[in-house]
């Protein structure tokens, strides 16, 4: 009896040690999801933000913001949404399933890039001449850089002439890489994407006029709510180490007031 009262202690000790280990660990962290246009800048700050906390553990999915949302709101755990467009995390507030207010961090841009043909010059309206190709453009259903190279290829009036051309990525990065693998002559794809890009190429600004701003927010989903280290990585986010990243990418700050 006294054997088995012995082993019964010892038992509800280790579930208790396993207990207590389970939520160190989880404290400890925390996976993200992002927009794919931050796939190098978001690494970029996570690696700064584990260099001063190196008990830290950030994973990040990258895809389009359009699926991100709704695996979020289908229960994927993630503890924090880093959106291409505002308009996705509020989607998440008004559906109850964000754990706090959709906060902007940066302003996206829209580039023509080709690894083949020198865009420098070049207009959008040009691109319904046959001698640029394949066009890759990013899923305008679920990918806002789709959305907005649909609204730019509608306001410059060549929409209807590059239909049988173009190449659709499932997100931005996916759509970076058609271009630069040649899969596509010519993409319109994230600056933030290509500015430091492997592949040698050109590219051209897509005008901001054609298109509506690519504010972007990130907001705390309602399973991170409760993380530290979720909320202690937004806080990071916004400040100027973080801030600085980003701008190497190519991307305009809130307070910058320019886009």
């Amino acid at each position: 009896m006294m054997m088995r009262r012995l082993l019964q202690g010892l038992l509800a000790m280790g579930a208790v040690f396993a207990s207590a280990s389970m939520a160190a660990s989880a404290d400890n962290h925390i996976t993200v999801a992002a927009a794919a246009d931050l796939h190098q800048a978001l690494d970029d700050v996570v690696a700064a933000y584990r260099h001063d906390h190196p008990d830290s553990r950030i994973d990040v999915v990258y895809g389009s913001s359009g699926n991100l949302l709704t695996q979020i709101e289908q229960g994927a755990p993630f503890e924090i949404f880093f959106s291409a467009d505002s308009n996705y995390p509020q989607q998440l507030v008004e559906h109850g399933k964000s754990g706090s207010t959709p906060v902007p961090y940066a302003f996206g841009h829209l580039v023509m890039w080709s690894a083949s043909i020198d865009m420098r010059g070049v207009q959008v309206a040009d691109l319904a001449q046959p001698r640029f190709g394949r066009i890759a453009i990013a899923n305008p259903q679920h990918a806002p850089y789709g959305k907005r190279a649909e609204q730019a290829l509608r306001a410059a009036g060549v929409w209807d002439k590059v239909q049988s051309r173009l190449v659709f990525g499932d997100n931005i990065a996916q759509t970076a890489q058609f271009a630069q693998s040649g899969n596509a002559q010519v993409g319109l794809v994230a600056e933030s994407l290509v500015i430091n890009a492997p592949v040698k190429g050109t590219s051209e600004p897509v005008p901001a006029s054609l298109y509506e701003p690519l504010k972007q927010s990130f907001v705390l989903t309602k399973h991170g709510a409760d993380s530290p280290l979720a909320r202690d990585f937004a806080s990071y986010v916004q400040g100027a180490p973080a801030k600085a990243i980003l701008s190497r990418y190519g991307f305009n700050l809130p307070e910058d007031g320019a886009h």
